[in-house]
């Protein structure tokens, strides 16, 4: 993963949530400097860290390194899918099943 993109995803969902780097480096109990670092590209989060952070930004952490690691996207696509299924009722999901069976045998 490159670093500088990395950190441009982590401002990006922090401004999305309002908060500033001083809000979010309260919130992680790290300082303001180091989320500045995170951002500008000069280091990475550790997993403590990018486990609060996810929780800080009401995310998933699979959703969070899936939009940090393009690698992981497929990974994280599929974990946001079973989220969605699980809300579903048995009728719903009986229904979502024949029509993915149908939709997969036309490709």
């Amino acid at each position: 993963m490159k670093e500088d993109l990395y950190g441009e995803q982590i401002k990006e969902l922090r401004t999305k949530m309002g908060m500033t780097q001083s809000e979010v480096a309260q919130a992680l109990d790290v300082t303001p400097g180091y989320i500045s670092n995170v951002e500008n590209g000069r280091t990475a989060m550790s997993l403590r860290i990018l486990m609060y952070y996810a929780k800080l930004m009401d995310v998933s952490l699979d959703s969070l390194v899936g939009q940090l690691e393009p690698a992981y996207q497929t990974t994280s696509i599929d974990h946001d899918i079973l989220k969605e299924i699980s809300k579903m009722d048995l009728h719903t999901k009986k229904k979502l099943l024949k029509t993915l069976k149908i939709w997969n045998d036309a490709l």
